[in-house]
């Protein structure tokens, strides 16, 4: 399977004129910025791994990405989330069902009486001793094993932005842990394509601190942001119109989680840089959005 060369795409949106690498298109399950941060667990040789052991929330777009992996690979998934809502369970939606439909084997820690309040990266650490035959996967990725599927995007937009004769590029996409950004501003830091980012989980100070984490050598990326208060997961109604809006003008079906807040920084930053092209890394999420558009429907009686 090639998990590469993903489309790009011209759109307009409040009449800006904009492009999108579309990596929600590269595999029909194993797609986004996952599809690229897991790249080398699908590529590589792993002769002796029977089993991928990670954890997160319980719509995390890495729970479907690494169900799906595993799938096509024959491997068993363990994920382990810190608590499962009774509405959930008796109505699985998103990431959550999509990965139970492909085989998941997903762990509710608050059920567990060995728990002991430890958090799930500890409760695994200190479960999976043999890994002989387990392979131990971060949250959401952010592991230098991601380098490699970022290097790879980061050479496709190099080769498009010269195919285009594209200057004053800019790459825009938003952050949970920071990786796929990171490398990207690495393997394109000696061009002249600036690549920009937001913190949606946490504040500057926080993605920063993941930035050291996963490559303390590597620069950084560009953080815009605007002085507006962001609650990673709460419902934010402007946020909702924004997303939809979206669709609407591109046709383009963006997160519903990340893409939203990101867009409301590029709009008040993209005006102060009137000379920048911009080019969106579309981080895929799709199935996310089913859960998500539930929630807001409830939370806004539509």
């Amino acid at each position: 399977m090639k998990l590469s060369e993903s489309p790009t795409t011209q759109h307009r949106f409040n009449d800006l004129t904009f492009f999108v690498k579309r990596d929600d298109l590269l595999h029909s399950q194993f797609s986004g910025n996952k599809a690229r941060k897991f790249m080398s667990l699908l590529t590589d040789d792993y002769p002796h791994i029977k089993q991928l052991v990670g954890y997160g929330s319980v719509q995390a777009n890495s729970l479907y990405s690494l169900a799906a992996l595993c799938a096509i690979k024959k491997w068993k998934l363990t994920f382990y989330v810190d608590h499962i809502p009774n509405y959930v369970k008796q109505k699985p939606t998103g990431n959550y069902r999509g990965a139970l439909d492909l085989g998941a084997n997903i762990v509710d820690l608050s059920q567990l009486e060995d728990r002991n309040a430890r958090h799930a990266r500890d409760y695994i650490k200190d479960n999976f001793t043999d890994l002989s035959e387990t392979l131990l996967i971060p949250e959401g990725g952010r592991s230098p094993m991601a380098e490699e599927g970022v290097k790879t995007l980061a050479q496709e937009i190099l080769n498009w932005k010269l195919m285009e004769r594209c200057e004053n590029l800019v790459v825009a996409l938003p952050s949970g842990t920071g990786t796929t950004a990171l490398y990207l501003q690495k393997y394109l830091e000696h061009t002249d394509i600036e690549v920009v980012t937001c913190a949606c989980v946490g504040e500057k100070e926080y993605l920063i601190e993941q930035f050291l984490e996963v490559d303390s050598s590597a620069p950084h990326p560009t953080i815009i942001g605007t002085d507006k208060k962001h609650h990673f997961g709460r419902l934010d109604q402007g946020e909702y119109e924004l997303w939809k809006n979206l669709e609407e003008q591109t046709q383009v079906e963006f997160d519903l989680l990340y893409d939203p807040f990101m867009w409301q920084n590029l709009l008040d930053w993209l005006p102060k840089n009137p000379n920048k092209m911009l080019l969106y890394i579309h981080q895929g999420g799709i199935l996310g959005n089913e859960s998500m558009v539930g929630r807001y429907r409830h939370w806004l009686s539509i």
